[in-house]
């Protein structure tokens, strides 16, 4: 059942413009741009809303685009937290260096390390749905997933199929030696006013760590990548302004913290190949210094 925060949502009115590469002058690619930019942000094109075609493809476009927007609002049984796709994938999927996802639709299917195993890109929605939004998996048949793929498969249109044309994911940052202390310090002066004081969660940004969070298999409760997403896109009025240690301070700081569990984790990285800084121990490699 939609809620009524998709619904609101649906009736957005066009956002991204249509042109075929990424602006770098940190501008919003669209067609008569007049929206306000942020200093520090990039966003890649995207189709316009004018190319969305009638009928029931359009309208599967547009509902998927919303369920990203509103994802727990609209699908409760599948979220267990309070975090939606685009707290990630910032500014519906088009900010640069904040896992974009123009051009993901064309990469796949794609071999998974972590998996071991080629994987559909209905597999990689489900992974975000039971990691980093801490919920259930949806039915590959069902008409959520064939929608959120509609909406992935319009923001790819006219990207070669695998070729790099487009950024992607988030350019880790070189690893460094973290203070949590220094990044509990951070966080109360920098990022308190919107996720909380307890990294709850306020109406401003979502919770970075307890039970409505991501859990400790998402890609996020690895220090490398959340430093790295600090650096890139925070704080989000001011992204890009913090110093690569202070990113991994706080990272540090946030990941200190209780979180979801995750189960079958062990299973993740079967060969033996898992990244040093993930915080869970594989039936390939023990956890820790």
């Amino acid at each position: 059942m939609v809620g009524r925060r998709l619904i609101s949502i649906l009736a957005v009115p066009a956002i991204f413009g249509a042109c075929e590469i990424a602006r770098t002058d940190n501008t919003v690619a669209r067609a008569g741009d007049t929206a306000p930019t942020t200093p520090g942000i990039t966003r890649l094109a995207a189709p316009a809303d004018s190319e969305i075609p009638d009928g029931a493809l359009g309208a599967s476009i547009r509902r998927g685009r919303a369920l990203l927007a509103a994802t727990p609002d609209s699908l409760p049984h599948n979220v267990g937290g309070q975090l939606r796709c685009t707290s990630c994938h910032l500014d519906d999927g088009t900010r640069v260096n904040a896992a974009p996802l123009v051009g993901v639709y064309a990469r796949f299917p794609q071999f998974r390390d972590r998996s071991n195993s080629v994987a559909i890109i209905e597999d990689r929605v489900n992974d975000c749905f039971q990691r980093s939004m801490n919920g259930r998996a949806l039915a590959y048949d069902s008409r959520d997933m064939r929608d959120i793929v509609a909406w992935l498969a319009f923001l790819s249109r006219g990207t070669p199929v695998h070729k790099d044309t487009t950024p992607r994911g988030i350019p880790l940052l070189a690893a460094l030696t973290p203070d949590t202390s220094a990044g509990r310090a951070q966080f109360a002066t920098t990022c308190a006013a919107c996720h909380g004081m307890d990294g709850q969660g306020t109406p401003a940004g979502p919770p970075l760590w307890g039970p409505k969070s991501f859990n400790i298999g998402a890609s996020m409760a690895r220090l490398r990548t959340a430093a790295s997403f600090i650096k890139y896109n925070m704080p989000n009025d001011r992204p890009g302004t913090l110093t690569a240690q202070q990113a991994f301070d706080l990272a540090a700081y946030v990941n200190s913290h209780a979180r979801p569990d995750l189960a079958g984790k062990e299973d993740d990285w079967p060969r033996g190949d898992a990244p040093g800084d993930v915080p869970y121990s594989t039936r390939g490699r023990t956890a820790g210094p």
